[in-house]
This record gives structure tokens, C-alpha cells and sequence, in this order.
């Protein structure tokens, strides 16, 4: 309240780890995809850490001449949209980043195209060669760089961050390092570009690059992995005790469990809709998923956030303004 005046919240969707952490609370014990999800968890945490090591190693790269790096850049041609970890810009030329956090014994089979890695317990996975993303992006930026009228040679390397990683064989045309070998390795890629500069400031190219970004748009969970959201645990999280045992009580939220009062326990339960089940929300919907009986107080609740409507009263639903 402000000024007499109420003031919506505003929701953004939950980050693609939190909303992870929120799918599995909302699974049963015994789903057949929890230990999917567990090590979907786990293998996404060790990527944020990977990425973390390389830019704090990136630190140690530094040239005589001018230079930007960005990271996470996200751009598209029509259709084809693209992510890449980093970019690395100079007067040269630009250097494609792409980051792989693949531990165990690498394999790049030039014979056969493929590409594999063996565990510590000596199982082998053929998984999609690096190198061949690398490639594409490589197409891209190239595509992406005539249509701004820009004229700079692209190059790429691909960092595997983990540390237990080890290089059975390489391949010969695709520079490929461990992190702690970047510094070194991107200063050589830049002294094979011709000498000469562009005509392109770097700044000019940089402030183009951020403000082309794409927004990256995730699906909610449920629709990325194939699950039903009806399999899932309804009810609205105590931020105390984590359980989904908040109930609705006298114009507040009471948990059954620990005793504690929230007045907006209903926010996160939004936000966890948005980012596990569906873009839309309905009256039904807010009521089937945090178990409110009421259909006046569903839709007071829901009156209360931000959100952008679309329909008229029984038809009426809701969306986040950002879209994403």
C-alpha cells in the first residue's frame, strides 16, 4: 500500500534451477522421472560451475590491443536462434567461446565423425561432437555479421571445463583445451588473424550484439520433460518449513505443519505454475493447484499481481507480462 494506493506485484518466472527444484518437490516419491530430474539437477549445477571457472580464467587473458568479451550472447536470424557461451572480440577478428562440461576420458573419432566419452567405471556414451555446434555457430555469426555490415573473420574454440576431464584424442581442424589452457590458446588463434584491423569500432559492435539479444523463452517443465501436470503435488510452499501444507485462512496463509503466516505464500505458487505447467492461468487452475476452495478468493488473490489478462470473467486468464 502506497499513497493509499494498492500495488500489484509483479512475477517473473522462476530461473530453469529453481524451477527444477520446485518440479521435484512437486513429484510424488516414487515418479520414475525423479532420478532423471536429480541428475538433470546435478549436471546443470556442475555446468554453472564450469562456466564460473571459465571467466574467472578468463582473467588471465590479456592482449597489447583492444578487446571485449561477452558472455551468454543469444541472437537469432528468423528462426534460427543460437547461444553462445562467449565471444571474444578484437580488432583481428572474433573468437567464438563454446564451454562443454564433459568429464571422463574424451574421444573425437575423425574416422567416423563421432564422439564419446568414458566414465570412471569404463562406460562409454556417444554424445553429439562439440565441435559440430561450434561449426554452426561459427555459420551463424558469419550470417550475422553480413547482414549488420560487419567485416571481421570468425574463429572458435571449444573449453571443457571439467576437471576431470582427459583428451584420448583430439580432433585436428577445431582448436579444443581445458580451462586452464584458454588464455594461452585464445592468444594464438588471435596472432594466426591477418594483422590487419577492420573498419568496425569494437564499441559499435558490442553495444549491436547487446542490444540484438534474443531473449531465450523456455517452455514450462512439464511440456520440456513430457510430464503430466496432474502428477503433480498441489498446494502452496511454507517458505519455513518447504512443505506444500500453507492453507488458506482468514485473508491469510497459515501452514498446517510449523504454524507460520504468510500473506503472499500465493506469489511463488504462481511463479512455480508458470514455469512447471503451462503460460496461462485460469481461476480453476490457481484453485486446483494451491487447493483454494473459493472461486471469489481465487480471483481476489489473483487481482493482486501483476499479471496481464486476456477474456472475460469465466473466460478470463492470466499470463506474465514478460512472456516468459
Amino acid at each position: 500500500m502506497k499513497g493509499g494506493l494498492f500495488i500489484k506485484m509483479k512475477l517473473a518466472r522462476l530461473s530453469e534451477m529453481e524451477a527444477l527444484h520446485a518440479l521435484l518437490a512437486r513429484l510424488p516419491d516414487n515418479h520414475f522421472q525423479r532420478k532423471f530430474l536429480e541428475t538433470e539437477i546435478y549436471r546443470q549445477a556442475a555446468g554453472k560451475r564450469g562456466e564460473k571457472r571459465l571467466r574467472e580464467r578468463f582473467k588471465e587473458f590479456d592482449l597489447d590491443a583492444a578487446y571485449e568479451v561477452l558472455w551468454d550472447i543469444r541472437l537469432c536470424l528468423g528462426d534460427w536462434r543460437v547461444q553462445m557461451d562467449g565471444l571474444l572480440l578484437t580488432e583481428r577478428g572474433a573468437i567464438i567461446i563454446e564451454s562443454k562440461n564433459i568429464s571422463g576420458k574424451i574421444l573425437f573419432n575423425e574416422e567416423t565423425g563421432e564422439f564419446s566419452r568414458e566414465d570412471l567405471e569404463g562406460k562409454k556414451t556417444i554424445m553429439e561432437d562439440p565441435t559440430v555446434q561450434l561449426n554452426k555457430h561459427i555459420r551463424f555469426l558469419t550470417k550475422w555479421f553480413k547482414t549488420q555490415k560487419i567485416n571481421m573473420p570468425l574463429a572458435g574454440i571449444v573449453v571443457f571445463t571439467a576437471k576431470q576431464s582427459e583428451f584420448i584424442s583430439k580432433p585436428n581442424h577445431t582448436p579444443i583445451c581445458k580451462t586452464y589452457q584458454m588464455p594461452e590458446n585464445l592468444l594464438k588463434i588471435w596472432q594466426a588473424f591477418p594483422p590487419e584491423a577492420h573498419s568496425t569500432k569494437l564499441i559499435t559492435i558490442k553495444k549491436k550484439l547487446l542490444s540484438l539479444q534474443t531473449p531465450f523463452r523456455r517452455n514450462p517443465l512439464c511440456q520440456q520433460y513430457y510430464l503430466d501436470p496432474n502428477e503433480l503435488l498441489a498446494g502452496v510452499k511454507c517458505s519455513q518449513c518447504q512443505l506444500l501444507t500453507m492453507e488458506r485462512h482468514r485473508k491469510n496463509w497459515h501452514c498446517t505443519k510449523c504454524g507460520h503466516r504468510d500473506s503472499l505464500a500465493h506469489h511463488l505458487a504462481v511463479q512455480e505454475y508458470f514455469s512447471l505447467v503451462n503460460t496461462h492461468l485460469t481461476n480453476e487452475q490457481f484453485r486446483k493447484f494451491c487447493r483454494v476452495d473459493s472461486p471469489h478468493v481465487a480471483s481476489r488473490l489473483l487481482k493482486q499481481l501483476d499479471l496481464k489478462k486476456t477474456g472475460e470473467l469465466k473466460t478470463r486468464s492470466y499470463q506474465l507480462w514478460s512472456g516468459e
